[in-house]
């Protein structure tokens, strides 16, 4: 699917200067993402085109402009306006000392929406934008669980074509079991090593979208944590049910 292959080249690009903060040039860019020349060059020269990037001939760099900048200005205003979830998520940050994860369903995977991040290797590594699937990840099992059985099985099918393997269907209903049992998910090196979250579902829906809250580190410290991570995750589930 070449569309698509171009698409996810120019998204690179703007995540490459997203993370870099600073003028790039055309070999910094195709050094970074592995591009070929000819396709760096058009790229680059298409978002000059388009007014997303700047050139500037002195220096031979690239540099994002304020239009990319205003694209998605709007997005936090239009899901989070009351400002209510990012006031409990700055909370549970100070309370747990931990990285604090919100995510929602994006098709078949679950994706990090929004973060207030602790731990500069877990930053690196669960950027905002991360998919994760639906069903092989914490957050993804905490989201699958408020779907009916039609529905988990729909998306399974799907999930069964995209890629190429068939999902566990009697392993994931003891975890969605276990999980609407308990109220939350606790995922242990589920896709990272090392790595885990613990999470509940926001009692309310924005914009009919169901959102997943998860405090997020490593193993060993949400295990000696745990017990204080959930009284705090329970507190703000509780106070933004009663707004």
């Amino acid at each position: 699917m070449p569309d698509v292959k171009s698409v996810r080249r120019v998204f690179s690009v703007l995540e490459l200067f997203d993370r870099e903060r600073r003028p790039l040039s055309l070999k910094d860019i195709r050094d970074a993402l592995r591009l070929a020349p000819s396709s760096g060059a058009a790229i680059l020269k298409s978002l000059v085109a388009l007014g997303y990037l700047d050139y500037e001939r002195g220096s031979r760099t690239y540099f994002p402009t304020m239009r990319v900048a205003a694209l998605g200005q709007w997005v936090p205003g239009a899901l989070f306006a009351d400002g209510r979830v990012l006031r409990l998520m700055q909370r549970l940050h100070r309370e747990t000392g931990e990285s604090v994860m919100l995510a929602t369903q994006s098709d078949l995977n679950a994706q990090y929406i929004h973060a207030v991040q602790g731990d500069e290797p877990l930053r690196a590594a669960v950027p905002v934008g991360t998919l994760r699937p639906l069903t092989n990840s914490g957050m993804g099992w905490l989201l699958l669980s408020g779907h009916g059985e039609a529905e988990i099985e729909k998306l399974c099918r799907r999930i069964d074509v995209t890629s190429g393997k068939r999902v566990d269907r009697i392993q994931l209903r003891r975890r969605l079991a276990q999980v609407r049992q308990d109220g939350y998910v606790i995922s242990r090196h589920t896709v990272r090593r090392g790595t885990g979250i613990i999470a509940v579902l926001l009692p309310q829906r924005i914009l009919g979208r169901v959102f997943a809250i998860g405090v997020a580190g490593p193993v060993a410290r949400l295990e000696e944590k745990e017990a204080a991570i959930l009284a705090s995750l329970r507190r703000g589930i509780a106070r933004l049910s009663r707004m």
